[in-house]
């Protein structure tokens, strides 16, 4: 597959766009100013067409997600709040501040449309405080949009914590209400942000979009979704913007077609694969299965990856290559989602920490008898009662490296393979020439989410009142009750 036909220019844009005047030069805002003359409804109707799938892990169609919130709107009669989530942290993903580092300005046009569309009263975009950079671009880009009257719907920034659960949505709204990183139960199309509860206690709903998605907006708005769904395929329509690091002689994000094999996208952005080592496995992210050689073959899609037996997630592929211990991988994975369980789920936290220290005791070939079935059974109870994905994550990952590679496991088992750290598992903090910059602060980080020299012994969110955040979104005023029907 030639360059012309895998790559994809829709929401990566080349360049950076230093200015608003910039974007309304390539069309930006054409699709906030639809907005005047067409309904909220019809809005709603482009992005079901489209087909649009939310770009941040699960693929939930996105203009289901508005339909929802714009009912639950008429029912509670309390406006809804927008929020972007741009709190990316999936381990080997880049996307989402590639985007905002060279063009803001769709990701706001995206979120105000999605305001129109559900009749919000403000819109909030979440990032991370370490996200420097990147929120000094988006407040920039506020400041233009405001000065420039594009809407009249108030805008906040919101600088909230490092913890990978940040980016879990319900988990980001208890940070814009000022407490920590701690997934709710509700989902949050009926339970938003308690900003938002009227003199009832009545609860407005949230509508919280990733990052990418709402890039995609302002263009299914302005040009259609027949438009949208001329590229990607009929269940995974578009361009999906993706990272690839791990054993490769070279790191990076493009945005490609949906539908595109792994292999040309490896290949494109990897280097050429018959210079290099052969690939023994992938992983997207530490939400999905291991994808196997014979899986590269597979399409870039949301079923494509599924029937390979792997996933799309968020689009960040980490190689292996032969040289790689997959039971050094499974311990780099189990210490990263151990320690970044929030520890209201006891199995989650518990036998997560038990996993990564026994995994990481087997790589050291100081195994013990037992361990093997161990680590078997506990990867199985990991998940129960989970309230959010990181368990079903944990177990999911690990009981794919079993599955598949469990002949080195029992290698250290018996000391015949050499001992071995684990795998650096971490967060990206940048890819600055061609090379991916990981997290290093993360193998300092406490299973209690501090970085001292001791672990205290305190789960999260047995220090919940510690953690709790240090400020809070102040919306633009209560939100008014509508007249309801009937």
């Amino acid at each position: 597959m030639t360059r012309q036909r895998w790559r994809a220019r829709r929401v990566l844009h080349p360049v950076t766009l230093r200015c608003l005047s910039d974007y309304v030069g390539i069309g930006g805002g054409a699709g906030l100013e639809l907005t005047r003359r067409i309904s909220a409804d019809d809005l709603i109707d482009r992005v079901v067409a489209s087909g649009l799938r939310g770009r941040g892990g699960a693929g939930f169609p996105v203009g289901r997600k508005w339909r929802t919130v714009a009912d639950q709107h008429r029912h509670s009669g309390i406006a809804p709040v927008v929020v972007v989530n741009g709190a990316e942290g999936e381990p080997g993903t880049f996307k989402d501040r590639s985007i905002i580092r060279n063009n803001p300005y769709a990701v706001i046009e995206g979120a105000l449309i999605a305001g129109v569309a559900v009749g919000a009263s403000d819109v909030v975009i979440a990032t991370k405080r370490s996200f420097e950079h990147e929120g000094r671009r988006l407040a920039d880009a506020i400041a233009e949009i405001r000065a420039a009257d594009w809407s009249s719907i108030p805008i906040h920034l919101f600088h909230g914590p490092d913890e990978y659960l940040y980016g879990e949505e319900s988990a980001l709204l208890e940070c814009l209400d000022g407490r920590g990183p701690f997934p709710r139960v509700s989902p949050t199309y009926r339970i938003g942000l308690l900003e938002t509860r009227d003199w009832r206690g009545v609860v407005g709903p949230a509508l919280v979009n990733n990052v990418e998605s709402l890039a995609n907006v302002p263009k299914i708005v302005a040009r259609g979704p027949e438009w949208f769904r001329r590229i990607g395929t009929a269940d995974s329509p578009g361009s999906s913007v993706v990272t690839v690091t791990g054993d490769r002689v070279r790191h990076g994000v493009a945005e490609v077609r949906l539908g595109t094999p792994l292999r040309t996208v490896l290949r494109a952005i990897g280097g050429d694969m018959r210079s290099q080592p052969p690939i023994k496995a992938v992983l997207s992210g530490v939400a999905n299965p291991l994808l196997l050689p014979p899986g590269l073959a597979a399409p870039i899609s949301y079923e494509g990856l599924r029937a390979a037996g792997g996933g799309l997630g968020s689009g960040g592929f980490i190689v292996f290559d032969a040289s790689t211990d997959m039971a050094a991988v499974a311990a780099g994975v189990a210490r990263f989602l151990a320690i970044e369980s929030c520890g209201q789920c006891s199995p989650c936290k518990l036998d997560g920490l038990l996993l990564a220290a026994v995994l990481a005791r087997l790589c050291r070939n100081e195994s013990r008898r037992g361990d093997l079935d161990l680590i078997s059974r506990r990867s199985r109870t990991v998940a129960y009662g989970a309230r959010c994905y990181l368990g079903i994550q944990h177990e999911t990952v690990l009981c794919s490296i079993l599955e598949h590679f469990w002949a080195e496991f029992e290698a250290h088992a018996s000391r015949v393979a050499p001992a071995v750290d684990p795998v650096a598992i971490t967060e990206l903090v940048d890819i600055r020439d061609g090379r991916a910059v990981r997290d290093d602060r993360h193998h300092r980080k406490q299973p209690d989410w501090s970085y001292g020299l001791a672990h205290s012994g305190k789960t999260p969110a047995e220090r919940r009142s510690e953690l709790a955040s240090s400020c809070r979104v102040e919306l633009s005023s209560r939100p008014a009750r509508l007249a309801l029907d009937g």
